[in-house]
């Protein structure tokens, strides 16, 4: 697993900030990207607790983004598939 502090923006469409009389918009937010790997059968388990873990019911919630992986090494070793995950 992998957490990344990252700015972006969604349907949230930014804030408005005031500096003196002037109004600025920050339209990319602060957002945690999180990137887990892990073996196919345990894909629908580890997408059911990040929902259940994140879910507010408001806007900003995230989104789960589900890629293949074709293959994995682990540098030390030189393992790889499974074992190296």
């Amino acid at each position: 697993m992998t957490l990344t502090e990252v700015s972006g923006r969604g349907r949230q469409r930014g804030i408005p900030l005031k500096w003196g009389s002037k109004e600025y918009r920050l339209d990319f937010l602060p957002k945690m990207k999180i990137e887990v790997v892990v073996i196919d059968e345990d894909v629908s388990s580890v997408v059911n607790a990040i929902c259940k873990g994140a879910k507010t019911g408001e806007i900003g919630d995230g989104k789960i983004f589900v890629i293949p992986i074709e293959n994995a090494i682990r540098v030390r070793t030189g393992d790889s598939g499974t074992s190296a995950v």
